[in-house]
């Protein structure tokens, strides 16, 4: 058996205790100047969190500024911040961007290398930050991955992979993802479900990773529709959030394919979100894969419980059409076009597609140019 690495946080907290016991955790570790990057509509939520750090002498300052997928440049003007408070920690308390540019402020706070020496994988050589994640929404898993992933100069989404960027502790506390939107909790939601069907259905797959995206599969499949109904159901969130987080466990070890890449214009040339990029081209990835995949598609439809065919490739067929019922029930747009997106740019979308080979490399089916343009076109 190949050998795999699975490089996650040193402590992991999940539950409904989970922010107490990060207060907890953070009081006792010493740290004194606490470098806060959050949401606005989450400040009020934090308000004992801020009451405890002020009570403790502990000296804070919290950065909102981030409100979509974050460039380079807006990650540079808060790292100038954090300098200047001489923060000795950073947390990150939201969603997947405000997690990605805590990770990185952290590594870059006390780090001599550039932002351009450090983009790629590997190329991260430290971090000497106390680092601390809590997601406010169920969908990136960037709370425990090594993954950070900014927009260039250029538009163009770059990925920073580095052990250095897996957080010192984590603290998954489901009550925060009570007052996310339904729209948002369908997308990331989906996006979640993404991470752990391209992780098992991958060239790199691996049986301790499977464990984990099946049962991060079943979580979600079985949940996100009432989390997305009835946003207060404390159960169902708690369940997408696990599902969440065994979906960022697979990030590191064996990452996502081509839904991932094929993701990526839509979000830097349409602004549209990454979560519901990956919602609407998952079934059409699923479908393009099917020759290569049939046995893993096939166990991922008897997880969900889609109807069990005469054969393998007719059961995970119908597991593709139940992961389609699940993103219409979700109200999840079925077609690009939707979104406004105009055919004629497919040719452009295509090209920027091929060059995320460090995602393309992992899927179950080599994806060239026209296979590109294929699935942009099937997806309008």
């Amino acid at each position: 058996m190949k050998t795999v690495t699975l490089l996650n946080p040193k402590k992991v907290v999940f539950g409904d205790d989970a922010l107490d016991v990060f207060i907890q955790d953070y009081i006792a570790s010493g740290k004194k100047k606490l470098f806060i990057i959050t949401i606005k509509h989450l400040t009020q939520e934090l308000y004992k969190l801020l009451e405890v750090l002020e009570k403790s002498s502990i000296i804070y300052e919290i950065d909102t500024t981030i409100v979509n997928e974050p460039s380079f440049q807006e990650f540079n003007v808060i790292l100038e911040k954090a300098k200047s408070f001489n923060a000795d920690s950073v947390v990150g308390i939201g969603g997947g961007s405000v997690l990605d540019v805590s990770k990185l402020v952290a590594a870059q706070l006390k780090n001599t290398q550039t932002v351009d020496e450090i983009i790629g994988i590997g190329n991260l050589k430290e971090r000497k930050t106390y680092l601390v994640c809590i997601p406010s929404t169920s969908g990136t898993g960037s709370e425990v991955s090594p993954n950070a992933i900014f927009i260039d100069d250029n538009g163009n989404k770059k990925g920073v992979i580095s052990p250095f960027l897996v957080p010192d502790a984590s603290y998954i506390y489901p009550r925060l993802t009570l007052s996310v939107p339904s729209g948002v909790t369908a997308a990331t939601g989906i996006d979640a479900l993404t991470h752990c069907i391209e992780a098992y259905a991958n060239k790199f797959s691996h049986p301790v990773i499977d464990v984990i995206a099946i049962e991060g599969i079943r979580l979600i499949v079985e949940n996100l529709l009432e989390a997305y109904e009835h946003g207060n159901n404390l159960e169902a969130r708690t369940n997408v959030a696990l599902g969440s987080l065994y979906g960022g466990m697979c990030l590191g070890p064996v990452n996502t394919g081509a839904v991932h890449a094929l993701s990526y214009p839509l979000g830097t040339e349409f602004h549209v979100s990454h979560g519901l990029s990956n919602a609407i081209l998952l079934p059409y990835v699923m479908e393009f894969n099917l020759p290569y995949a049939i046995k893993e598609y096939a166990n991922i439809a008897k997880i969900i419980g889609a109807k069990i065919g005469t054969s393998d490739e007719e059961t995970a067929k119908n597991g593709i059409l139940k992961i389609r019922g699940l993103n219409r029930a979700c109200k999840v747009p079925s077609k690009l076009s939707e979104l406004g997106i105009p055919r004629d740019a497919i040719d452009g979308m295509a090209k920027s597609v091929l060059e995320i080979q460090r995602l393309l490399k992992n899927n179950p089916r080599k994806v060239e140019l026209e296979d590109a343009k294929a699935i942009y076109n099937a997806s309008f």
